[in-house]
């Protein structure tokens, strides 16, 4: 049967339509609609159709959104994008369409997507990181999605930065409204601020790492601080569910000397002997979203 993925941003919809062997058969993207709920419900279904219009037959569908659904109300919560919340989306587009969806968290289907066809292929336990605007997670195991029994398995990034040092107490305030969330250390922004403060000067991730490759001693030394904490978060991971491998998605994920130097840290605090988790970087780039959006499974 066809498989639809929807990946639900801040700023675009994309689809996507897989067939049994994950070849693909139609995408496209639109912008969002911004801050109109209806409007964006609108705009899923109709990209729905339009594809199942184009491939000439109906598919099982999957939507990643920037935020959960609850458990308790059956309406969007802890979503980027704020008109989703208190809303009923998973009710609203199945009754467009008067059919079932799976409908899950974007790191989720991030995880989903390198554990089904990409960078983690074939492993059993997989734990998918989002390292970009925000900091996101997804659980895998045996080819499931594991949200959870409060639908919030994966969020490390709103747990405190693990063995912090004094420097780093009490951390900055996360958008959660806590302060030392992993987030508030990990982020694209994060980094960017710990180099504004050490040099006065504005820099995303790509331009940090070109001034520490040209001997920059300051930009050296901020991403030397951003592996250490990266290899202590994902240490508390790596103790909790033990994942065969940890992929690395986002656009802080393209440093590829985290690859190198993370995994070289994290053994002194990862409570085994011996680490054999490994750490690579997303096969798909930003289609991993939509992608495993397509390979959710009906729960």
């Amino acid at each position: 049967m066809m498989r639809i993925g929807v990946d639900l941003g801040g700023t675009k919809i994309e689809v996507l339509a897989l067939d049994a062997d994950g070849l693909e058969l139609f995408r496209k993207r639109i912008a969002t609609p911004q801050g109109d709920y209806q409007a964006t419900v609108a705009a899923i279904v109709g990209l729905i159709r339009e594809t199942e219009e184009a491939a000439a037959q109906q598919g099982h569908i999957g939507i990643g959104i920037p935020g959960a659904l609850s458990r308790a109300t059956g309406l969007i919560k802890n979503a980027n994008s704020t008109c989703l919340i208190g809303h009923p989306l998973k009710e609203d587009v199945e009754e467009a369409l008067e059919r079932p969806v799976c409908l899950a968290n974007d790191a989720n289907c991030f995880a989903m997507s390198e554990a089904t066809d990409g960078a983690a292929a074939g492993a059993k336990n997989v734990f998918g990181v989002i390292l970009g605007t925000g900091v996101g997670g997804g659980l895998i195991l045996h080819g499931q999605v594991i949200e959870g029994h409060n639908g919030i398995a994966g969020e490390w990034g709103h747990n405190p930065l693990p063995w912090p040092q004094d420097d780093e107490r009490p951390g900055a305030r996360c958008y959660c409204g806590r302060q030392g969330c992993i987030e508030a250390f990990l982020s694209g922004p994060a980094l960017s601020r710990d180099y504004l403060a050490a040099t006065g000067k504005e820099a995303i991730a790509t331009e940090i790492c070109a001034h520490a490759k040209a001997d920059d001693e300051k930009a050296e030394s901020i991403l030397e601080h951003y592996e250490n904490r990266l290899a202590r978060a994902l240490a508390s991971v790596i103790n909790l569910v033990d994942p065969e491998v940890i992929v690395l998605g986002g656009g802080l994920s393209n440093m590829e000397r985290l690859y190198t130097n993370v995994p070289a840290l994290w053994s002194r605090w990862v409570f085994s002997d011996r680490v054999d988790t490994t750490l690579v970087k997303n096969q798909h780039g930003d289609s991993s979203g939509v992608r495993g959006a397509a390979w959710l499974r009906q729960l």
